[in-house]
């Protein structure tokens, strides 16, 4: 008998119905822009960092104190990540997830985010604002995979659960969420246009 143990778990779907999202991503985007054009710091830290793009992860990380806009997205997404926390089988023993940090991701043709965690955070995620064709996917690696040295390649195909990295095409209007300690990266976006998202971690409180 073969049984499936230390399963990790990532969640994707919706934030709620396209013709619900389509005004908050317009809000979102034009929002972004206006950011990015006075976020001096944030644009010299992505310069040297964040291959072409923009970020306010080094910067701007309340977003969402900042602007009603971001502070209703986040009002969605925290009964997602309650969602999710129980079904991890999160014991949060009187307190609750909140969300601690929140930044803009703006990715021209050709920026890229390469494999990170980040720490000091029990959920993290990404919400997709505008998503070009040919834009870059998320990628999830298996956190076993720097202890597989020996091990021989996989049947291909290879089943899904079994896969050692899986990429999600993003879609705008679409939520991910996982754990922290899950390593991750964006390839570059192959897009003739802008990739927006927004990304955020969550802490126990």
């Amino acid at each position: 008998m073969v049984k499936s143990f230390f399963a990790t778990r990532i969640y994707s779907a919706p934030l709620s119905p396209a013709a619900g999202t389509r005004a908050l991503n317009r809000e979102i985007s034009r929002e972004a822009y206006i950011f990015r054009d006075l976020d001096a710091d944030g644009a010299r830290w992505s310069e040297e960092n964040y291959a072409g793009g923009y970020t306010s992860y080094a910067s701007l990380t309340d977003i969402h104190r900042r602007s009603p806009t971001f502070a209703a997205l986040e009002r969605a997404i925290d009964k997602r990540v309650a969602g999710f926390a129980k079904s991890l089988g999160m014991d949060l023993q009187g307190g609750r997830l909140g969300m601690g940090t929140c930044w803009i991701n703006i990715m021209p043709t050709g920026s890229h985010h390469s494999g990170h965690v980040h720490p000091l955070a029990v959920i993290s995620g990404t919400y997709y604002v505008s998503v070009p064709k040919g834009a870059g996917g998320l990628k999830f690696e298996d956190p076993r995979l720097p202890m597989m040295m020996a091990a021989p390649p996989k049947l291909q195909p290879t089943p899904e659960p079994l896969r050692p990295v899986i990429e999600f095409a993003p879609k705008a209007g679409r939520l991910v969420l996982f754990e922290s300690w899950l390593r991750h990266e964006v390839p570059a976006n192959r897009a003739k246009t802008d990739r927006i998202s927004v990304s955020f971690n969550y802490e126990w409180i």
